[in-house]
């Protein structure tokens, strides 16, 4: 029996049970209230076009999507589509990969806020100085900020797209000391070919490079004097109610600032909203409005199609014939928190669909044809 027609039934004696309120179009349910924090809304009366949601859960159903968890929309604070596939729930804590290190952008804030850190131009290698002298050393490295590790700008020799590169994080994930294998890592050098610093957009010269997260995240520990994991559940986690959470540490025990953490699919929406309010959940202020705004303030050029703040990445997606900026946490397998501050949105995609090249298109994908296209 049709998948959709099973969907239609069981709302259909929802309805007449009284056990939901009937809705506008199709199979749409609004989400179920919790005491999580979340408002709801419903989204076929708030006048979306809810027949987007169906045949999103029509290509999920018949597996053109591969590995999509859960789906989640918010809309002006309010919880409006919240969806779970392929065996996952709202108990499901996901491991967000590279997500994570949005994250650490935000903890860099909340220590900054407390005066642990003095700004984001302190100098990264005063902060560990039994870990000095350093292999290479250079007056360049000496002058390193977090800015620089924030926005995938550091003159380290690391990017992890590059399998021959110093820095690519699999080699880090090889050795014992990662902290050590970061600040020992050469000065990249410039090949004809490739764009300085001085040349590029906004005078960074951008390379991917988790090992530099990682390092910002031991910053924020030795600033703070607790595990960076401590840290996020006082700074963060606490505050926005967040109660189920899994931090990685690196084999000496440092917290993994550069991926793997887990969230439920509902506090991941959290961490939107509060990007999208200023660095508020529910009128309190969690996180500095200032910081914010430099967060989500274009540093650096990533790609031809994509910016990067500290650590959040700026795409642009059509709506309604107009391209409009959408920040995002993105990770591994398609894992993205978007955040589109000019129509007050929050869309969550949690996907297993790990080291898949389909992944993070077929999640940009879902968000750009059936979230926006579904709006008022």
């Amino acid at each position: 029996m049709n998948t959709r027609f099973l969907q239609s039934a069981l709302t259909a004696a929802l309805v007449w049970a009284g056990a939901v309120t009937p809705v506008v179009a199709g199979d749409y349910l609004p989400p179920a209230k919790s005491d999580d924090g979340w408002s709801t809304g419903n989204a076929a009366a708030l006048h979306w076009d809810t027949s987007r949601f169906g045949a999103l859960e029509d290509k999920l159903a018949d597996n053109t999507y591969k590995g999509i968890t859960s789906v989640l929309v918010v809309k002006d604070g309010a919880l409006v589509y919240e969806k779970y596939f392929n065996g996952s729930d709202a108990t499901q804590l996901n491991d967000i990969r590279s997500a994570s290190k949005s994250i650490t952008a935000w903890l860099v804030g909340a220590a900054i806020d407390r005066g642990l850190i003095p700004s984001a131009q302190a100098k990264v290698y005063g902060y560990f100085p039994d870990k000095q002298p350093v292999q290479h050393p250079d007056a360049r490295k000496q002058a390193m900020t977090l800015e620089d590790l924030l926005t995938m700008s550091s003159l380290w020799e690391c990017d992890d797209e590059n399998q021959f590169s110093s820095g690519n994080e699999e080699r880090m994930y090889v050795s014992e000391d990662w902290l050590q294998f970061a600040l020992d890592l050469p000065i990249k050098g410039f090949a004809p070919w490739m764009t300085k610093p001085a040349d590029s957009p906004h005078g960074r010269a951008f390379s991917y490079c988790t090992a530099g997260a990682f390092v910002a995240g031991a910053v924020v520990e030795r600033a703070t004097h607790q595990p960076l994991s401590a840290f996020a559940a006082e700074a963060l986690e606490k505050p926005l109610g967040i109660t189920q959470v899994h931090w990685n540490a690196s084999p000496l025990g440092i917290g993994m600032g550069g991926g793997g953490t887990r969230y439920r699919s509902r506090d991941l929406a959290k961490l939107g909203e509060l990007a999208l309010d200023g660095g508020r959940w529910k009128g309190k202020q969690i996180v500095s409005e200032a910081w914010v705004r430099s967060m989500l303030t274009v540093h650096a050029q990533a790609r031809d199609d994509a910016d990067y703040g500290y650590l959040w990445w700026q795409f642009r997606f059509p709506v309604k014939g107009t391209d409009e900026p959408v920040w995002a946490m993105s990770g591994n397998g398609g894992n993205y928190v978007f955040v589109m501050p000019s129509r007050k949105l929050v869309a969550v995609v949690t996907s297993k669909a790990y080291n898949q090249r389909y992944a993070h298109p077929q999640s940009q994908e879902i968000f750009r044809d059936y979230v926006l296209k579904a709006l008022p």
